[in-house]
């Protein structure tokens, strides 16, 4: 039999408490960001009866529709997506993190628009995938440093999406090497930057993501099941 969202919600909470507890780490310090790409308002109501508060959206038109209808529940959105930097203007009005910040322009594009300080993150395309936004990880202590001096944005930390696999142990190599980019810029003591934040792991792999120190993760698949319906922009 089917199970419900509120059933796939409580089983990965279970997952993440037990990754956290095998890692020597307090469940608490791990975010759960519910991914809602093609998923309509009801059932993302019904992760919200669940429990689930923060959930993540990876195109600007497809969020304004939902954030609008959900207006008045005390939800926290995430943008996830590789955003154009046109849509800056909306994403800083609708989402309270954003974190797929991948260059210098569209950061500065991002501050220039925001009526107030934003949480963002850095997204490193760690395996230099050409069909990944992301910056590369030679170019990210640079970026970081760049961003420090952008009154409006709020650097907390990374974001990566390894290469699809089954296997989940094929992602740890990709989230040690985030969390050791992390630790190096931590380092260097920026004023402002902050490195609290690891965004990495999904529904195949966040077993491992939070093992290597994800404090983010973002689970669509293993909550809602496959996806269905057309993607919306």
């Amino acid at each position: 039999m089917k199970k419900t969202i509120a059933e796939n919600l409580a089983e990965v909470r279970t997952r993440m408490e037990r990754a956290a507890r095998r890692a020597g780490r307090d469940p608490a310090e791990v975010t759960l960001v519910v991914v809602t790409k093609g998923v309509d308002t009801r059932r993302i109501k019904e992760a919200f009866d669940a429990g689930a508060r923060t959930f993540g959206e990876n195109y600007v038109q497809e969020a304004q529709e939902k954030i609008e209808k959900l207006k008045k529940r005390p939800i926290k959105w995430h943008f996830i997506g590789h955003l154009q930097k046109n849509k800056a203007k909306y994403a800083v009005e609708l989402f309270h993190m954003i974190e797929t910040v991948d260059s210098l322009n569209l950061a500065k594009e991002l501050s220039k628009r925001a009526q107030k300080p934003i949480d963002i993150l850095i997204q490193v395309n760690i395996a230099k995938e050409k069909t990944k936004a992301g910056v590369e990880i030679e170019e990210v202590e640079e970026l970081a440093e760049a961003i420090a001096g952008l009154e409006n944005l709020r650097l907390r930390g990374l974001m990566t999406i390894p290469p699809y696999s089954e296997n989940p142990e094929i992602s740890r190599p990709y989230y040690i090497t985030l969390r050791r980019i992390a630790e190096r810029i931590k380092r260097r003591n920026i004023p402002g930057v902050s490195m609290q934040e690891l965004s990495m792991g999904m529904s195949q792999d966040f077993e491992v993501a939070i093992e290597e120190g994800a404090t983010i993760i973002r689970v669509g698949r293993a909550i809602f099941g496959e996806r269905t319906q057309k993607k919306s922009r």
